[in-house]
């Protein structure tokens, strides 16, 4: 009986070229992003400052206790006024209890989920970082009248079939 050596080799090699050959499954993560579920708990929690009265029920519903509201009383508006909103997003699993459980729809989940930190003592987020704008999405999580506005979410497989209908 006569060995072969290399066929082993050649082997891993055509199937390796076919592999390259093969038109790509994947997206080019940095250039190409698709549009995620418009109920997707990012990793960030946006907070709306108009709507926040201090009633500190989210901080209450947290199971993981990670956040924290102080308030202080303004007289003249004879209001709560929070001076203090923080969530230490390394805690945070991410549940979106604190949203369902605020009753003035002051809390939202956020749509991004890049936010890795080099250190633990950025993880924690206070008001102004966390606060309601333009340039941080907001997800329909638990907000089905918000969730109609976003963008549907695409599939890698839908945008494949796309890019090869227009060949």
């Amino acid at each position: 009986m006569k060995l072969h050596f290399g066929n082993g080799l050649l082997k891993g090699m055509l199937v390796t070229i076919k592999q390259n050959l093969r038109h790509p499954t994947v997206t080019q993560y940095p250039e190409q992003r698709l549009n995620t579920s418009r109920r997707i708990r990012g990793q960030e929690l946006v907070w709306n400052k108009t709507r926040c009265t201090g009633c500190a029920t989210c901080a209450k519903a947290c199971h993981q206790g990670a956040i924290q509201i102080v308030t202080a009383t303004n007289t003249e508006n004879n209001k709560y006024e929070v001076e203090t909103y923080r969530v230490d997003t390394g805690y945070c699993i991410q549940c979106g209890i604190c949203v369902e459980a605020c009753p003035y729809d002051a809390l939202f989940m956020g749509a991004r989920y890049e936010k890795a930190k080099y250190r633990r003592a950025e993880l924690v987020e206070n008001k102004e970082q966390m606060a309601d704008s333009l340039d941080r999405p907001v997800s329909g999580y638990f907000h089905p009248e918000r969730a109609e506005k976003l963008p549907v979410q695409t599939l890698l497989v839908e945008k494949i079939n796309e890019d090869r209908s227009k060949e």
